[in-house]
This record gives C-alpha cells, sequence and structure tokens, in this order.
C-alpha cells in the first residue's frame, strides 16, 4: 500500500460507507479495529446526526476512520417527470398505507453544514461521492489534517480528482453496489460503466495518488488482483452488509443469498440515480420508467421504503447490493477482516510461487 495509506490502516481493506443505516458506528469500529479503514456514511442524516455518530465512534474505537459526505446536485430533473412517477407510485402508497414523500425536501443534504462541524471537529478521512468538491474545501480539509478521498468512475473522473489535490481516488466499477458515484448524472450514459480491472488500470495510468479500487469485491484472492492492477487497497460494501455488526435490515442481509434474488441491476427506481440493487418487485415494475431525478425520486419513495421495512416485505425495499453479493458471509466485521487478510495472504504466496516457476 501507499505510505498515505498505511498510516492510517495496516490491511488493504476500506470498509465502504454505506448511507441508509447500513455503516453505524459499531460496524466502522470493527473494521477500524481490525486493522482495515472503517467509514460512516453522512448521506441523508443531518449535521448533528452525523456529529452523535461520529462521538460514538470515537468511544469504540481509537483507530483511525473516515467519514462520507453526498455532494450536492445540480437541479436537472424535470418536473413532470417526477410528477408522472409519483403517479405511477400512487399503488404503492396505498398498498403500504402511507404517502409518498416531497420531492422538493431539499437538494444539499446539508452538506454545507456538515463540512463545517467536520472542520470544527476533524477526523482522519473525508471521502466523497457523486462529483468533485472544490479545491478550496479540499485544502480547508487538509489544513484541520483530514486526507481526503474521492469516487471516479472513469479516467477522466480520476484525473479531475487529482486535479482538486484528493490524496486518494477510489476507482468504482460498475460492479459495485449501491448508487454509482459518477460525477454527472448522464441519462444517455446508462449502462455504460467500466468493469473494475480495466478500471483500475486505466486510472493507474492517468493519475499519481493512491488509487482504492470497489466493485464486487468478496474475496481476499480479488484484493490480490486489484492490487496486482495497480490498487493499493480495496473498498468492499456488500461483504460488510451482512457482518453481525451492520445495521443493514435483516430482510436486506437474507436476500444476498437467497436464490430468489438471482441477480443485481443498476436501477433509478428507489433514488432516481444509477444504483445496482437486487432485483426485486418493485425495481422490475418501476425501474423502466423511473426518471432521471436525484434526489426528488429519493424523497418521493423514502416513506415506502420505511413501510415495506416495517411490513416485513422486502419485495418494496431498496436491497442495495454488488454483482458479488451471493459470496456475502454472515461473520463479525472484524472475523471477516481477519479472513480476507489470510485470503490475500494465500494469493499473493500462490502469485509468487507461480512467478518463480
Amino acid at each position: 500500500m501507499s505510505s498515505v495509506l498505511t498510516d492510517l490502516f495496516p490491511h488493504p481493506i476500506v470498509q465502504a460507507p454505506m448511507a441508509g443505516g447500513v455503516s453505524v458506528p459499531q460496524l466502522a469500529a470493527a473494521v477500524s479495529d481490525a486493522g482495515g479503514l472503517g467509514f460512516l456514511a453522512a448521506g441523508y442524516k443531518t449535521a448533528d446526526g452525523m456529529y452523535q455518530e461520529i462521538k460514538q465512534l470515537r468511544g469504540l474505537t481509537s483507530r483511525p476512520f473516515g467519514v462520507n459526505l453526498f455532494l450536492p446536485q445540480p437541479e436537472t430533473a424535470d418536473p413532470a417527470a417526477v410528477d408522472v412517477y409519483a403517479h405511477q407510485l400512487a399503488g404503492e402508497a396505498s398498498w403500504y398505507e402511507t404517502e409518498l414523500g416531497d420531492p422538493d425536501s431539499g437538494r444539499d443534504d446539508g452538506y454545507d453544514a456538515k463540512l463545517a462541524v467536520l472542520l470544527d471537529n476533524p477526523v482522519p478521512v473525508v471521502s466523497f461521492h457523486f462529483g468533485v468538491p472544490a479545491r478550496e474545501v479540499i485544502d480547508s480539509l487538509h489544513r484541520v489534517g483530514t486526507l481526503t478521498f474521492v469516487t471516479a468512475t472513469t479516467a477522466e473522473e480520476a484525473r479531475a480528482v487529482e486535479r482538486a489535490g484528493a490524496d486518494v481516488v477510489i476507482a468504482q466499477g460498475v460492479e459495485a453496489g449501491g448508487h454509482q458515484g459518477t460525477h454527472r448524472d448522464r441519462p444517455e450514459t446508462d449502462g455504460s460503466g467500466i468493469g473494475l480491472l480495466s478500471l483500475v488500470a486505466q486510472v493507474r495510468e492517468s493519475v499519481g495518488i493512491p488509487v482504492v479500487a470497489a466493485g464486487g469485491i468478496m474475496r481476499g484472492g480479488q484484493i490480490a488482483a486489484v492490487c496486482a492492477a495497480g490498487a493499493s487497497a480495496a473498498q468492499l460494501g456488500t461483504a460488510f452488509v451482512a457482518a453481525h455488526e451492520s445495521g443493514a435490515h435483516a430482510l436486506h442481509k437474507q436476500a444476498l443469498t437467497d436464490p430468489l434474488y438471482a441477480r443485481t441491476e443498476l436501477t433509478r427506481a428507489f433514488t432516481g440515480r444509477p444504483a445496482r440493487a437486487l432485483v426485486n418487485r418493485f425495481l422490475r415494475e418501476h425501474g423502466p420508467y423511473a426518471p432521471a431525478a436525484y434526489p426528488e425520486v429519493h424523497h418521493l419513495t423514502a416513506p415506502l421504503r420505511k413501510a415495506a421495512a416495517k411490513a416485513g416485505d422486502a419485495q418494496g425495499l431498496a436491497l442495495w447490493a454488488g454483482q458479488g453479493h451471493r459470496m456475502a458471509r454472515e461473520l463479525p466485521a472484524g472475523q471477516l477482516v481477519e479472513v480476507l487478510v489470510a485470503e490475500l495472504a494465500a494469493a499473493r504466496t500462490a502469485l509468487s510461487a507461480g512467478g518463480a516457476r
């Protein structure tokens, strides 16, 4: 690993920040204590909610950790398309006996307020999703001793990350579960994402900063593969959804390995932005018609997802998952890190033995 990263965590394993309640302090603490880098997800939380989780995490571990922010999105949604989608969701609202959310509930996710908290109470790492923060934001975080990670889904985006002064680029392949971290949401590019190994190689040749690989990674051998391709570490999300400390709904954890959910798709059905989830009824019925409208669609469907969870209906949940979901292991997070490290060592030994022949 790059020395920038080895000073933070000895093992090349980053726990992906998963918004919506999965990345709770207990999960991040367990990963960091095991020698990886645990992350909190500030997305969809208030600034104070984020701060309270940081305080809780600091009470659980003395090891470094990170906090992830969503960048504010430009107003590009067509209000008429959002209205049409709301009418299409009326049956869901009736079925779950709830109201649709207000699509105009806010666009910036409290970004400025969260930054202010992180500048007043610095954490070791802040990462960004859905774009590149302004150079002055990255500089201000550097001044308080915080390292910055930024997601990129193409080599062009990775170059923009480096130009902004970030310390690390997270190369996110199309295999990844949850939201694709594209810098601009362009519907015409839906389905054209790059596979992780190709992306890592392209990014490695495009930038001089360390690369963290993300997308469908579930085993130590895959970590060895992305490191051989040029990454300094791997970021795993779906692998930690099933961990004992994960805040994911029990139905979400079970669905990862349930034969009923045979595949994943990138969909706009739940949030209006492309995100990979297990194919369930809601995705099948509404995915083909969901508009490019984030966060409007997220706000619309939030009460539906909450009601589905309360009803114990996995067919109405956003079951975020990467393409490797069937390889999920229900283990304590610290033990999962240990297993991944052992698999990584075995894979590297095998590679070395093969090269010595």
